[in-house]
């Protein structure tokens, strides 16, 4: 029994960094991975980089898209879509 409390320490710290860094990173890829997956034609997104767009084209084979912008087309990799900006205009305010 002595053997285990030693350890103890290092199971309560390895539990605190899983509750508090891995998991919310966890739950984190998941969302994005469904939003990636439930982009469709039309959606107004906004990039990573800052960049708003209208999603012309999908293109499943590569992972890249086709976004309509105010000056032209850009092709951009699907995981450089950071959000949908017209559920977030239309959203209920808190």
């Amino acid at each position: 029994m002595e053997g285990i409390g030693q350890f103890m320490p290092f199971i309560l710290m390895f539990v605190v960094v899983y509750f508090f860094m891995i998991a919310p990173q966890m739950k984190r890829a998941k969302k994005e991975k469904k939003f990636n997956a439930e982009l469709k034609k039309g959606d107004k997104v906004i990039t990573k980089s800052g960049l708003h767009a209208k999603v012309l084209e999908l293109n499943d084979k590569d992972g890249s898209c086709i976004l309509e912008t105010m000056s032209g087309k850009v092709k951009f990799e699907r995981s450089a879509i950071s959000m949908e900006l017209s559920t977030k205009l239309n959203a209920p305010a808190k």
